[in-house]
């Protein structure tokens, strides 16, 4: 795990596409921002294990597993208000 230290209204890049920023720090709290294609799902970790727990009922209850489940893909057509940023 790579671990950086940055401040208020500072960012890092995620390759060429991808743009993680400090909006604000406000006690034990850190507000980020995340610039990122539409195509590169963008999850917190909570909702992104609740999305994974769901479809493996789904493949349990239909009989068996799909390519999905079994590479840990995220269900489309699900976004995290919360971590969206201008429609992403």
């Amino acid at each position: 795990m790579l671990v950086l230290t940055r401040r208020s209204n500072q960012s890092i890049m995620i390759g060429d596409d991808i743009e993680v920023s400090v909006l604000s720090i406000m006690g034990d709290k850190v507000r980020l921002g995340i610039d990122a294609p539409t195509s590169v799902p963008v999850f917190r970790t909570e909702i992104y294990l609740e999305i994974q727990d769901q479809q493996a009922d789904r493949d349990i209850a239909k009989g068996g597993a799909d390519d999905t489940a079994v590479t840990g893909g995220v269900a489309t057509g699900v976004e995290d208000a919360a971590s969206a940023k201008d429609g992403h």
